[in-house]
């Protein structure tokens, strides 16, 4: 039996050898091994232990399998994981497996031994110290100071480096875990969460939606609850929790807002978990738990529009995913429109016309860094063989949103909502490709009133690069106020003609943006004088400024730069103020002595993109 065992192995591993670690062939998806057309996960019983010591997760994966195909193997996509043993059927026997060629993205296919019976395979796995995914931090990095804290971050393609999965937005499952970590912690995932921590340290949980692999989540540390109404609250740590809770105290309305809009919310509770500094993005739409940062805590409520955001991927992107990263407009860019409906109902039209300025404004700045004749300027993407965090730019988000919008002019707001509502209902937990989506707007809107095909020019924003001629107009009458002020400025910065008609975030933060290039550096001084923008408690305000600042050596502002990059780990915020920094030799030469200083704080996502800058 022992020689059978090791010839399978090396039958296996002899596949192998010509290979390139390329996906299968087979694959429908280009960032994954995994061939669901033969055998495909239906569902998980997962169990971890939390070794805060060790900095490692000990896991057993428990995955029901669909031999659709009476394969001979099932592959499952691993990175950075040590594999103990690996056993299929209910009896749990002993089976063949071998780990395939490793890629810089992709990491290893692990190629399971099954039965064309076989229901069951049972990963027996360790996390190591580089799985991209976990960041362990030390209580020093927490707001407490006091506990430990880990959290993950499984999309685009990194929860193959904390649980071997079939890592592809394409395949769902559901999902069972039992996560026992020290007494005294809180554990958390993407699933119904307990509101109190247990006495021994063992928390279980259930997810009864089928959900893609970037969707699961796991954080554990010294956190608390406060509800904000019947179905949605907040968790932070204990000195956090007030400030977070009094911040987002408009959630409830805004879950109402979006029932309005497009239909029942059906993950039961919304609830927003603050995580420490490092988290690398403004949130992370968890089924039923949002992973936020905590640079949206500006104490005045002005920058919660990101749980606008991720709330509205509870329909768009948890409910109904891209099939692919290829298709990752398909998440974003209808979820940034659904976004500005939401604030629009819940802060007014100008609010949200200021948005889709800022935004129109960003996606601009995209196109012009990019080129406009550049293939990753087109909604439908091509990032096989990349890393598809290359896709996460103002493309799929704001170019998505214009073209939502493109659509709604076109057909008239109450005829859009209609079908947008119908799109979510039909393909409720289901992934669908861009093509299924052209498939569906045709048959559902266009086919109806044949001359919107050409009102709409969908293959112009899917498939061509650059922003289409027929976008939409983007226009806020307050930003045209600003506008003018700033357009009247000659001689110099006249500070009285801004002070008393610009209040609000947005405004200042266009306000900033506006500002000539001929400024000074005693120019910035004025306005600093008067406004106080290097001292803000606006995250989005600061990042603006520092980059000004960092432009036009306004230097007492460099202290506020250095104390913010080694405290923020959010990398929308910290990639232009390491781009501005690179620009010159003494910028680079300070970038790189406070990188020192910063980048342990800082999560994989985040200072694998800034190495690339400051190499």
């Amino acid at each position: 039996m022992k020689y059978l065992y090791i010839l399978l192995c090396l039958s296996l591993m002899a596949c192998q050898q010509n290979k390139t670690a390329d996906p299968d062939k087979n694959s429908a998806d280009p960032h994954s091994y995994a061939r669901p057309a033969e055998a495909v996960v239906k569902h998980l019983d997962l169990t971890l232990e939390v070794d805060f010591t060790a900095h490692v997760l000990t896991g057993k994966a428990e995955w029901t399998i669909a031999n659709l195909a009476k394969a001979d193997t099932i592959i499952f996509d691993t990175r950075q994981l040590r594999i103990l043993r690996v056993t299929q059927g209910e009896e749990q026997k002993e089976t063949a497996f071998v780990l395939g060629k490793d890629d810089k993205y992709l990491g290893q296919p692990l190629k399971v031994k099954i039965d064309p019976s076989s229901t069951k395979v049972t990963i027996w796995y360790k996390t190591t110290e580089n799985s991209a995914a976990l960041q362990w931090l030390n209580p020093h990095q927490t707001a407490g100071k006091k506990y430990p804290f880990l959290y993950t971050q499984s999309e685009a393609i990194l929860a193959r480096t904390w649980i071997p999965c079939q890592d592809s937005p394409g395949i769902r499952f559901n999902y069972d875990a039992t996560v026992a970590v020290p007494p005294g912690l809180l554990a958390l995932m993407s699933a119904g969460n307990p509101q109190q921590r247990s006495v021994n340290g063992e928390y279980r949980f259930k997810q009864p939606h089928v959900i893609p692999s970037y969707l699961m989540a796991l954080a554990v540390g010294n956190l608390a609850f406060k509800a904000i109404d019947q179905r949605a609250g907040v968790y932070a740590e204990p000195v956090t929790l007030p400030k977070a809770a009094w911040e987002f105290a408009d959630m409830g309305k805004m879950v109402n807002a979006a029932e309005k809009l497009y239909g029942r919310y059906q993950w039961g509770r919304y609830d927003v978990l603050v995580l420490p500094p490092s988290f690398p993005f403004g949130g992370m739409e968890n089924p039923m738990l949002t992973f936020a940062t905590p640079t949206v805590i500006a104490g005045d409520r002005s920058l919660v529009s990101l749980v606008a955001h991720e709330l509205a991927h509870s329909w768009s992107g948890d409910m109904v995913t891209n099939a692919t990263w290829n298709d990752f407009w398909l998440n974003e860019g209808i979820t940034d429109y659904f976004e500005r409906r939401i604030v629009e109902e819940v802060y007014g039209k100008e609010e949200a016309k200021m948005q889709e300025v800022l935004g129109f404004e960003s996606l601009k700045e995209t196109v012009e860094d990019l080129g406009p004749k550049n293939p990753d300027t087109k909604l439908k993407g091509n990032y096989a063989g990349r890393d598809p965090d290359e896709g996460m730019t103002d493309i799929a988000y704001e170019k998505g949103a214009l073209f939502m919008k493109t659509i709604e002019l076109a057909a008239g707001r109450e005829r859009f909502d209609k079908f947008l509502k119908g799109y979510f209902e039909s393909h409720a937990f289901q992934s669908i490709t861009t093509e299924e989506f052209v498939k569906y707007l045709e048959e559902n809107l266009i086919s109806k009133e044949p001359e919107l095909r050409d009102k709409i020019k969908a293959a112009d924003w899917i498939y061509k690069p650059g922003i289409p001629a027929n976008h939409p107009p983007v226009n806020s009458e307050k930003f045209n106020a600003i506008n003018s002020i700033v357009s009247r400025w000659k001689a110099g910065i006249d500070v009285a003609s801004v002070k008393g008609r610009i209040s609000t975030a947005n405004e200042f933060l266009y306000f900033i943006k506006a500002l000539p290039d001929s400024i000074s550096a005693d120019d910035l001084a004025l306005l600093d004088k008067e406004f106080g923008f290097t001292k803000s408690g606006n995250s989005e305000i600061q990042c603006v400024w520092y980059t000004l600042a960092i432009k036009h050596k306004y230097r007492p502002a460099y202290p506020y730069i250095e104390d913010f990059l080694i405290n923020v780990g959010r990398r929308k915020f910290l990639l232009p103020l390491y781009k501005e920094m690179a620009l010159t030799a003494d910028g680079k030469a300070w970038a790189k002595e406070i990188y020192k200083k910063a980048r342990p704080n800082y999560h994989s996502v985040s200072y694998n993109s800034i190495d690339d800058i400051l190499k």
